[in-house]
């Protein structure tokens, strides 16, 4: 096994993490199961969230132990990077067998998130809809300050609590980000994936625009365009795997 516990958190972490697939196991919480699956923990006071990674196929268990980190040791990795903007990462661990990556976990602090933005999207009466659109674009331009461009900036990635009467962003599934110097196209492009409708978008980048300078038309055009060729292109996926 390989594994790394963040240095400002306690050692106690240590028998967690290196327990890690018991603890998985006896949690009874699951708050999300797909390809991977996430469950919550309670821990020495602590309430954590687990990431438990699908076992890779025979040619990503040779690429995830030779060329590239796991996507556990990513996230934690890059939550580490973007500390702030994260919930707190606690640790990863890596299991190998026969020599080559089997499994792995990524263990973070639980973000008590009140709701993603989704919930925004389809709501036009929801309290303080306007005031959180605007904070989010001062959170993208944030991030977009200091280079960080989620590849998977998704409405489920977006988490918001409100807390002593504002508004806390954090991100998560930020295995998939990369550090760039950002123009006019980056910006527009990260914008797309959110499934913002047009009004909405327009809010969003009219507000951006003013806290960084960009020009307001040319990035509103470049973002409702991106945003459409998404949209599409989503759509056109599930028409082909025969979904409505």
């Amino acid at each position: 096994m390989k594994y790394e516990i963040y240095k400002k958190v306690s050692s106690k972490f240590e028998n967690l993490t290196l327990n890690i697939k018991d603890y998985f196991k006896n949690s009874n919480t699951s708050i999300h199961k797909a390809r991977n699956e996430i469950k919550i923990v309670e821990f020495e006071n602590k309430t954590l969230t687990i990431k438990a990674f699908k076992i890779p196929n025979i040619i990503n268990k040779v690429v995830y132990t030779f060329f590239r980190d796991s996507k556990a040791k990513k996230s934690y990795n890059n939550s580490l990077k973007i500390i702030d903007f994260v919930p707190m990462p606690i640790s990863y661990i890596e299991f190998f067998k026969f020599g080559f990556l089997y499994d792995s976990y990524f263990i973070s602090e639980n973000f008590n998130y009140d709701f993603t933005i989704r919930e925004l999207l389809f709501d036009d009466n929801f309290k303080d809809k306007q005031i959180i659109l605007k904070e989010f674009a001062n959170f993208t331009n944030q991030l977009h300050k200091n280079g960080i461009y989620h590849l998977d900036y998704s409405p489920g990635n977006i988490l918001i609590r409100y807390e002593n009467s504002q508004y806390i962003f954090k991100i998560v599934d930020v295995n998939r980000m990369k550090f760039i110097e950002f123009d006019t196209d980056t910006r527009a492009k990260n914008f797309s994936r959110i499934w913002l409708n047009d009004d909405d978008l327009t809010y969003i980048v009219k507000e951006y625009s003013l806290l960084n300078g960009e020009d307001f038309n040319i990035l509103l055009d470049k973002s409702l365009d991106y945003s459409r060729k998404h949209k599409e292109k989503v759509e056109l996926k599930k028409r082909l795997k025969g979904k409505k």
